[in-house]
C-alpha cells in the first residue's frame, strides 16, 4: 500500500505542476463588462435646436456603440413637429432609451416621455398635460387635438402589451395603456379610478408608477442607473458643437436688433458715400450673420431670405437705375422689411394662424424699431465721422467753391436748351430723361404724367434740370 500511496502522491503532484496557473483579469476584459451609457439632456423648449441636437446625440450615440442612451429632461413642451419627430427617432432606436424627467415633462415633452422605453421620475417631478394649445396658452382646434391623441396613443401602444395568467385564462394588458395618453390631451376622457371628464390628465411619480407610465422614483442619474439594474457603467455626455453654440448665441433677439442695424447702417452709408465699399461689404457680412443661423434653426425659410434679396435690388435698382421715387422703391423696402421680419418667425410655408400674430407683431417692432436707429444713427455718425476734424474726414470734400469765383455745382450747358424739342426717353412721372440733339438730360415734366417716346418741348431750366412740357398737338 505505501507503495501504491506513493505511485498516487507522485501523480497527483505531475497534476498540480502542469494545471495551469490562475491569472490576473485583464482590465480589458473589466472594461468590457462595463456599459457604456451616452447621456443628453433636453432642458429647453422644444424645438428645431432640441430636434438637432437630438439628431446629433443618436448619430453619436451609434458611433460609440453605446449599449444605452439616457435623456436627461426638464422641459415645459414645445413645437409638435419636433417632438413627434424626436419620438419618432426614439421610437426607432436600436438601443434602449430611457428618461429621467428632472422636475417637468409637460405637452411635448411628455409624448417624447413615453416613446422611450424606461422612464423615471424626480421626486415632484410630473408628466402629461400635453393639449395643443397656441402662444397664447388658448386650446387650438380640435383638428389638432384629434392629430396629437392619435400620436399619444400610438406612442403608448408601441411598447405593446404585457400577458398575465389569471383563473387559466391569458390576459393581455398594455404596458401603457394607450387611453391614458389620450387623457393627457382631451379633458373629455373618463378612466375610471384615474381621470374625470373635464380636466387634463398630469401624473406625478407615485400615480404615473400606479399607471404603468413610470419604472421608478430616482433622484439622480447614478440613482435611475442602479433602478434600471445598470451596476458598471461609463457615461459619456453630449457636448453641443460649436456651431450650435454659435447658433444659439446668434438668435438673441439682442444681437438680432444689433445685425439689422448694421444692415441698413451699411445701406445708408454706401449711398451717402459711393464708391468706398466697406460700408456695404459690413452689411453683406451682417446680413449673412443675421440669416444663417436663423436658417440652421428652423426658422427662417428660403423664400423670405429671397424676398429679402429682392427688396435690396428693388431699392438699388429705384436709386440707380430708375429717377424719382416710386413703385420699385417701396416695394424693395416693404419686402426688406417683410424678409427680415419674418425670418424671425418660426412658422411652416405660409402658415399665418393666429397663434402667430403675436410673435410677427413683436418681429415687426423690433426690425422697424433697429431700422430707425440705424437709419438715426447713421445721420449722425456720417456727420460725426467725415467731418473735417475726424479720422476719416479725408474722405469727404472739404474745400468750398463759391459761385462769387465763378464756381458752378452744375452743368450750365443745358440752359442753352430751351425752347428745343427733344423726346422722352423714359416715363416721365414727373421726373425722368429726355433726349435733345443726342444729349441725354434729367427732365421733369411741367404737364405731369409724359409716356415714354412722346415728344416735348424744354421751357426752362433750374437747378441742373431742364423742365418740358408735352409738344403743342400731342395729347
Amino acid at each position: 500500500m505505501n507503495h501504491i500511496g506513493k505511485i498516487i502522491l507522485s501523480l497527483l503532484f505531475l497534476l498540480i505542476s502542469f494545471a495551469p496557473k490562475a491569472q490576473n483579469t485583464p482590465d480589458s476584459i473589466v472594461e468590457s463588462t462595463k456599459k457604456l451609457v451616452y447621456k443628453f439632456d433636453i432642458k429647453r423648449e422644444i424645438g428645431p435646436a432640441a430636434w438637432r441636437q437630438t439628431k446629433d446625440a443618436f448619430e453619436e450615440a451609434d458611433e460609440l456603440n453605446a449599449d444605452l442612451i439616457l435623456i436627461h429632461m426638464n422641459t415645459y413642451g414645445g413645437m409638435v413637429i419636433h417632438a413627434d419627430s424626436i419620438r419618432t427617432a426614439i421610437l426607432n432606436s436600436k438601443k434602449p432609451v430611457y428618461v429621467f424627467i428632472d422636475n417637468n415633462a409637460a405637452s411635448a415633452g411628455a409624448l417624447i416621455s413615453i416613446a422611450c422605453d424606461s422612464i423615471y421620475m424626480r421626486t415632484g417631478a410630473n408628466i402629461g398635460a400635453a393639449t395643443v394649445v397656441n402662444q397664447t396658452g388658448e386650446a387650438m382646434p380640435d383638428k389638432y387635438q384629434s392629430y396629437m391623441r392619435s400620436t399619444m396613443r400610438a406612442t403608448a401602444e408601441s411598447h405593446g402589451k404585457d400577458t398575465l395568467v389569471q383563473a387559466g385564462d391569458t390576459i393581455y394588458k398594455w404596458k401603457r395603456d394607450p387611453l391614458i395618453a389620450e387623457a393627457m390631451v382631451d379633458p373629455r376622457t373618463y378612466i375610471e379610478n384615474v381621470i374625470d371628464t373635464g380636466k387634463v390628465l398630469t401624473f406625478t411619480p407615485d400615480e404615473a408608477i400606479k399607471n404603468g407610465y413610470c419604472e421608478g422614483i430616482a433622484n439622480n442619474v447614478s440613482e435611475v442607473l442602479e433602478k434600471a439594474g445598470v451596476k458598471e457603467y461609463t457615461i459619456k455626455s453630449y457636448e453641443p458643437s460649436g456651431i450650435e453654440k454659435v447658433v444659439d448665441f446668434m438668435i438673441n433677439p439682442v444681437l438680432q436688433g444689433i445685425l439689422i442695424m448694421i444692415i441698413i447702417g451699411g445701406i445708408y452709408f454706401e449711398l451717402q458715400t459711393p464708391g468706398i465699399g466697406f460700408p456695404i461689404l459690413a452689411s453683406a457680412i451682417a446680413a449673412v450673420l443675421y440669416f444663417s443661423p436663423l436658417y440652421l434653426e428652423g426658422m427662417a425659410e428660403n423664400w423670405e431670405i429671397i424676398l429679402f434679396g429682392a427688396g435690396v435690388v428693388l431699392l438699388a435698382v429705384e436709386i440707380f437705375v430708375i429717377p424719382g421715387f416710386g413703385v420699385a422703391g417701396v416695394s424693395g423696402i416693404i419686402f426688406i422689411i417683410t424678409g427680415l421680419t419674418l425670418s424671425l418667425v418660426d412658422n411652416v410655408a405660409f402658415d399665418f394662424e393666429p397663434r402667430h400674430i403675436k410673435t410677427i407683431v413683436a418681429s415687426l417692432l423690433l426690425v422697424i424699431f433697429s431700422m430707425l436707429v440705424a437709419i438715426v444713427g447713421s445721420i449722425y455718425m456720417s456727420k460725426k465721422l467725415f467731418s473735417s476734424n475726424s479720422f476719416l474726414g479725408h474722405l469727404a470734400l472739404s474745400t468750398v467753391e463759391n459761385t462769387e469765383e465763378g464756381y458752378v455745382g452744375v452743368d450750365m450747358s443745358a440752359k442753352t436748351m430751351v425752347g428745343k424739342m427733344g423726346v422722352a426717353m423714359s416715363v416721365l412721372r414727373p421726373s425722368g430723361k429726355v433726349i435733345i440733339d443726342n444729349q441725354i438730360y434729367d427732365a421733369k415734366s411741367e404737364d405731369g404724367f409724359i409716356d415714354k417716346e412722346t415728344e416735348v418741348e424744354v421751357i426752362r431750366f433750374e437747378t441742373g434740370q431742364v423742365y418740358v412740357i408735352k409738344k403743342e398737338g400731342d395729347e
